[in-house]
């Protein structure tokens, strides 16, 4: 396969196509404007010459002058080598010639030029000519005299041959020296872009906290450098989050196989009946429990990352979700000494299971840290384009540096926290990915003992 063209091969032969075109455009314009010029030169040297014979012409129109016209006609065109003149009679017969070998043989022979200048060649050299005919006063047409003056312009045409053959290798030098500079240009130019390639080729999973230098970048550059690091940024936090969570992962899932293991190894360490065999399987049933819930949580939050989770779309009732969760936990509140609470009402459009889902780690997650006689308080209401939904409790502060981090998978805010349950951390973080699958945004607030999770939802539109 052809490899194509690096970005300053591009550069320098685009440089060298431009200054060549751009050279022809001036070369072609010249040429034409000193040919023009030369041009008119010929014509005016020809107008003259026609002119001085007319003068010759007209003073011979007495007899006696007229034997004397040769003579004052060589007098005139003393040390004009380059022209060539031949006049004829009405009768077509030479009465007069200088520097006859100028013309060809056709119009030594009477061959008549076309109208205007004419041009030929002879012997390797260049000329033009004109012909007029001029009437001698009161002769009648027996004296007409045809006049045919040639010049010779070989100086002209050789000097114009000379002068395009400079302008093409003048062209071609120019348009060489503008692709070494164009390269030289571009080479030096994108000197940073080949640091940023160097510096990006040599980054690795290891590296990820290098960064791009964009001190002497341009522009345009400058902006794939900030493109780059940024790219980086997001990347080196992916990579920490896949660290963080392989590590928490592995901690979670350690503990329950841990106890798995210590109690099989118990119970096959020493002979035991029927109900001690029975009290390790239920007990190790528990952890298994456990672990199913933790690698079906993570599959959730896995799926809804990469938006591969169902997209129903639903009216649901908030506050009818809500009182439903409320009932369902009502035992386990009344057995902590919880009261729960639900104000408000709002729709909003979306998978209802999913959104019952969040509701219900908010409020389980409160029930677990609200302390005994407490309350917790769910309330409801639009706020302009969204509908938020409030769960309030008291109990544990939440440490100001940990708030950011709540909804963070496997993460627990403080080890007073972290006693009040088993959960393995996931429930705010399957919140958080629920609702943002629908478009909104969570909250948490804590403060003097008094714990907020917010859920920000679009608000459903009103039906026209």
């Amino acid at each position: 396969m052809k490899r194509p063209l690096s970005l300053t091969a591009r550069l320098a032969l685009l440089f060298a196509a431009m200054t060549a075109t751009l050279l022809i455009v001036v070369g072609v314009v010249l040429g034409r404007a000193v040919e023009a010029h030369f041009i008119e030169l010929d014509n005016h040297e020809l107008h003259g010459k026609f002119a001085l014979i007319e003068n010759h012409l007209l003073t011979s129109a007495a007899p006696e002058a007229r034997d004397t016209l040769g003579q004052r006609l060589d007098d005139a065109f003393v040390g004009h080598d380059m022209v060539g003149v031949l006049l004829r009679d009405a009768e077509g017969s030479v009465i007069y010639a200088v520097h006859p070998g100028l013309f060809s043989a056709p119009q030594l022979a009477g061959q008549r030029l076309p109208a205007g200048v004419a041009s030929w060649e002879k012997d390797g050299r260049h000329y033009v000519g004109r012909e007029r005919t001029f009437a001698l006063p009161g002769a009648g047409e027996a004296s007409r005299v045809t006049a045919l003056v040639g010049l010779d312009i070989t100086h002209h045409a050789r000097f114009l041959d000379a002068t395009r053959r400079g302008l093409w290798l003048g062209i071609s030098v120019a348009a060489a020296v503008a692709a070494m500079l164009g390269w030289w240009a571009a080479h030096h130019g994108l000197a940073p872009l080949r640091r940023v390639t160097a510096t990006a080729g040599a980054l690795s999973a290891a590296r990820l906290g290098e960064r791009l230098d964009d001190a002497d970048a341009p522009a345009e550059v400058h902006e794939l450098v900030e493109a780059l690091n940024g790219m980086l940024d997001r990347l080196e936090s992916a990579f920490q989050r896949l660290s963080d969570f392989s590590a928490d992962i592995a901690h979670e899932l350690r503990t329950p196989v841990s106890n798995l293991m210590t109690q099989t190894a118990v119970c096959l360490s020493r002979p035991c009946n029927a109900d001690e065999y029975r009290d390790v399987l239920a007990s190790n049933l528990e952890e298994y429990e456990r672990i199913a819930r933790m690698v079906g949580d993570m599959l959730f939050i896995a799926k809804a990352e990469n938006g591969r989770l169902p997209h129903p779309d639903e009216t649901v009732e908030l506050a009818a979700e809500a009182r439903a969760l409320v009932e369902f936990y009502e035992a386990l509140a009344e057995e902590r000494g919880v009261t729960l609470d639900v104000r408000g009402d709002a729709r909003v459009r979306g998978d209802a299971l999913m959104l019952r889902r969040a509701i219900s780690n908010l409020l389980s997650n409160a029930i677990r840290h609200t302390q005994a006689g407490g309350m917790i308080e769910i309330t409801i209401a639009d706020e302009g384009p969204q509908v938020a939904l409030r769960v309030r409790n008291h109990g544990d502060t939440i440490p100001s540096d940990q708030l950011s981090r709540v909804f963070e998978r496997f993460h627990r805010a403080s080890a007073d926290r972290q006693r009040h349950g088993e959960g393995a951390g996931l429930g705010l973080a399957i919140t958080r990915t629920i609702v943002e699958a629908h478009g909104g945004t969570m909250s948490a607030e804590s403060i003097d003992g008094v714990t907020t999770f917010g859920m920000f939802l679009p608000r459903e539109p009103v039906p026209r």
